[in-house]
C-alpha cells in the first residue's frame, strides 16, 4: 500500500515536515509494510519557502531583517534555478508567531522585514519572485515593506510617519523619489488564499485584525488608517486597487503588492502543489493523508486541506484529514474530495495542552485512522 502523507503545519505545535513524519509513524504502527511518500505542504503561510525548496532542490539563504516589532530577527529566503527565481514568506519576516501574545498590537507592527528580504533577493537579479504572505502579524497596508523599497510616508508637515498601521491615519504624501524597485518586468507571484478587499467590514482590519491582537476599537482605528493610505496611494499612483480581491491579505500587504509592484495573486496551495507534482504522486498512491491545526468553514475558502482534497479527487485517490479541531459545517469539503476528517483530540482538551502534546496526539490519531481503514477493508471483504 502506498500512502501519500501531505499535511500543512499545525501552527504553534508542529511544522509541516514534523507533522508528516509524525503521521507516518502512526501509519506504520498499523501498516508496517506500507510505502510512505512524505510531502509536507503549505498554502502561502509558514513553511511555503521550505516546501518549494524541497520540491525544486533550491538553496536557503539566511539573513537578519527587521522583525514585526522593529527588533532584528533571523529570517531567510530561497533561491531556485540558480537565483532566477526567489521564494520567500511574510511569516519568516513579520510573522505572528514572532510576536509574544502579550505584545501583539497591529497598530505598531511593521512589514519592513519582508521588504528587506525582497531587497536581498534582488542581488541575484531574479526573473520571478514567489511570495507567500500568510501568517503576518501586521496591519500596516504593506507600508513597512514599501519603506524598505525606498518609499517615504510623510505627514502634513513633511515629517516621516512612524512604523505601523495606526500612523497611516496621518498620511499626507508618499514620496517615491527614492524608489528602488526594478522596472524590467520582474514577475511577482503572490501565494495567498485571501480575496478580501483592503477596507470595510470584509477588509483586512475587520477580518484579520482581531487574531493579531486588535480590539473592536482598534479595528475601527486601523480601518480608517488604511482608508487614508488607500486614498493617498491612489493619488500617488493614479489607480485605486483598494477593492481588488486579495488587497486585504496579510493586513494589506496584498494591496501594496498589487498597487505598487503589479503582483499577481494565486491560491498558495495551488502554487505549492504544482511545484511538488502533487497530482502525479497522488495518482500512484492508494491513500492521501493530510491535515492542519484546524478544519472549519474557512478551510473551504482555499486552505491547504481543500487544495489537497481537490487534487486527490482529480487523481482518483481518496483523501482523509487529521486536525487539531473540527468546527462548523464541513460538508463542502466532502463535496471537494475529502472522504473523512478526524480530530486528534481524545476528549475535551485545552488548546495549550493539545499544542504541547501535538506529536503524541497526531501519532495516535494517524494510528486510529489506519485501524478504522482496516475495519472498513475487512467489512468489504466479508460482504464480497
Amino acid at each position: 500500500m502506498v500512502i501519500l502523507v501531505a499535511p500543512d503545519s499545525f501552527k504553534g505545535s508542529l511544522t509541516a515536515e514534523q507533522a508528516a513524519q509524525t503521521i507516518a509513524e502512526g501509519v506504520l504502527r498499523v501498516l508496517p509494510d506500507a510505502e510512505i511518500d512524505l510531502l509536507p505542504i503549505a498554502d502561502g503561510g509558514e513553511g511555503t519557502t521550505d516546501a518549494l525548496l524541497r520540491a525544486a532542490g533550491g538553496e536557503r539563504q539566511e539573513i537578519r531583517v527587521t522583525g514585526p516589532l522593529g527588533e532584528p530577527v533571523e529570517s531567510f529566503y530561497g533561491r531556485l534555478d540558480g537565483g532566477r527565481t526567489a521564494v520567500m514568506e511574510a511569516a519568516a519576516a513579520c510573522g505572528l508567531t514572532q510576536v509574544p501574545t502579550h505584545r501583539r498590537d497591529p497598530r505598531v507592527t511593521t512589514s519592513r522585514g519582508l521588504g528587506e528580504l525582497m531587497v536581498a533577493a534582488l542581488k541575484d537579479r531574479p526573473e520571478r519572485i514567489i511570495l507567500g504572505i500568510g501568517g503576518s502579524a501586521t496591519n500596516d497596508g504593506g507600508s513597512g515593506m514599501l519603506r524598505a523599497l525606498g518609499a517615504k510616508f510623510l505627514d502634513a508637515r513633511g515629517d516621516p510617519l512612524s512604523e505601523g498601521g495606526a500612523a497611516l491615519s496621518r498620511l499626507a504624501r508618499i514620496d517615491m523619489s527614492g524608489w528602488s524597485w526594478p522596472e524590467d518586468g520582474l514577475e511577482i507571484l503572490v501565494a495567498s488564499d485571501v480575496t478580501n478587499p483592503l477596507c470595510g467590514k470584509n477588509g483586512a482590519s475587520a477580518v484579520f485584525g482581531p487574531q493579531k491582537g486588535a480590539s473592536p476599537e482598534v479595528v475601527a482605528e486601523l480601518d480608517r488608517a488604511l482608508e487614508r493610505f488607500a486614498q493617498v496611494s491612489a493619488q500617488t499612483l493614479g489607480r485605486d486597487l483598494a477593492d481588488a480581491p486579495g488587497a486585504g491579505a496579510a493586513g494589506g500587504i496584498g494591496y501594496a503588492l498589487l498597487a505598487f509592484l503589479g503582483a499577481k495573486l494565486r491560491p498558495g496551495v495551488e502554487i505549492v502543489l504544482e511545484a511538488t507534482r502533487f497530482e502525479e504522486r497522488a495518482a500512484r498512491a492508494d491513500l492521501v493523508v493530510t491535515g492542519e491545526g484546524r478544519l472549519d468553514t474557512q478551510t473551504g475558502m482555499g486552505k491547504a486541506v481543500l487544495g489537497v482534497a481537490q487534487a486527490g479527487q482529480r487523481a482518483g485517490t481518496p483523501v482523509i484529514a487529521l486536525a487539531g479541531s473540527l468546527s462548523g459545517d464541513l460538508s463542502a469539503l466532502k463535496d471537494e474530495g475529502l472522504c473523512a476528517a478526524m480530530s486528534i483530540a481524545t476528549g475535551p482538551s485545552r488548546l495549550e495542552e493539545m499544542m504541547e502534546d501535538g506529536r503524541e496526539l497526531l501519532t495516535a490519531a494517524a494510528e486510529r485512522a489506519m485501524q478504522f481503514l482496516q475495519v472498513g477493508a475487512a467489512i468489504r471483504k466479508d460482504s464480497s
